[in-house]
């Protein structure tokens, strides 16, 4: 299929309280293209099965329950015990905006920029550890944004350094902040402790209105910053090629613009995000646009939207659907 034909996504939008029957399907779907991503390095760079317990033991032990339950699903295998941990995972890199508006009505909107062909295309209605959550999925047991019942929202995505170091990968610490967490400040000494595998710029917002810009390192190290957007470099720019290829000084600098406008109203801000510069369509060379969520903590709501299309969630009235969706320069519905 080339650009012009347009590339085409489904989002599938489920619920399940703790890792079931859903989710032993699904894996079984998705782990062969699973498999071959975390086998494209050499099987001696991936971490053992004692190795991945150990690291979720020491840094995220009220997920083991959630893990184990998982393994049991996919059959306790030892290749996908690994994989599920995320620990020490494969190079990732995306693209990806974000940024909070503050109010009484907070609001933090992510667009997730990536490949079709490599994403779950799943947010999860579930309660692993007593809160519900929304999540959309990563490797299912990942997260790369959601919101919970306490009122704390996160989005993530890539901080430009093409550096791996010892760590997870940044959707199981996101996930880990959902299920744990009711402050910005509780999630920030998170990120604090946890160390990730590469750089990722993770935003946090909560009820009250609170937020905050963190930059984690590879390996391990936190920058916070009250910084209420960001793109995919940090401080500096670590990669040029990576920092070409996604534009993020341009679209950094559209988010500092929009985010600085007082006569911007909440249509408005949200609207910028499903336009050029923030809205990309290079899906050919893994970064173009696939979904702008918009979450309000304060309500536990969230919207899914593409142009053409809107999809209301949240945690109270979570409605399980599949909707059909073309990405290209003019994208839309297919179906729902």
């Amino acid at each position: 299929m080339t650009w012009d034909s347009g590339h085409e996504i489904t989002m599938r939008f489920r619920a399940e309280r703790a890792p079931g029957s859903w989710f032993a399907q699904t894996f079984a779907k998705y782990w062969p293209a699973y498999r071959g991503w975390w086998l494209s390095e050499a099987i001696s760079n991936r971490p053992s099965y004692l190795e991945a317990e150990g690291a979720l033991a020491e840094h995220m032990p009220e997920l083991l329950t959630s893990w184990h339950a998982a393994l049991e699903c996919t059959g306790g295998g030892d290749l996908e015990a690994r994989f599920l941990s995320m620990w020490c995972p494969p190079p990732t890199v995306v693209g990806c905006a974000q940024a909070v508006r503050a109010g009484p009505k907070p609001l933090l909107v992510h667009n997730y920029d990536y490949t079709p062909r490599l994403f779950d295309g799943i947010v999860l209605h579930s309660e692993w550890c007593g809160t519900p959550v929304v999540a959309t999925t990563d490797c299912l047991l990942g997260a790369l944004d959601g919101l919970n019942a306490r009122g704390l929202a996160v989005s993530l995505n890539f901080g430009g350094d093409e550096t791996v170091g010892p760590g997870f990968g940044a959707p199981m610490v996101a996930r880990y902040i959902l299920e744990t967490c009711a402050t910005v400040a509780d999630a920030a000494a998170v990120l604090t402790r946890i160390p990730t595998h590469m750089a990722y710029n993770f935003l946090l917002l909560d009820s009250s209105g609170a937020f905050v810009t963190v930059y984690t390192a590879p390996g391990g190290g936190v920058r916070l910053h009250d910084r209420a957007h960001c793109t995919n470099h940090q401080e500096t720019i670590q990669w040029p090629r990576h920092a070409r290829l996604s534009e993020t000084v341009a679209r950094d600098a559209a988010l500092a613009a929009l985010v600085a406008d007082d006569e911007a109203d909440e249509t408005a801000f949200v609207e910028a995000f499903l336009n050029a510069p923030l809205y990309v369509t290079n899906y050919e060379r893994g970064m173009g646009t696939l979904y702008t969520a918009t979450f309000r903590p304060a309500q536990g709501r969230v919207t899914y939207q593409w142009p053409g299309l809107q999809v209301q969630q949240s945690l109270s009235a979570f409605r399980p659907g599949t909707h059909a969706l073309r990405l290209s320069s003019a994208p839309g519905p297919l179906a729902s």
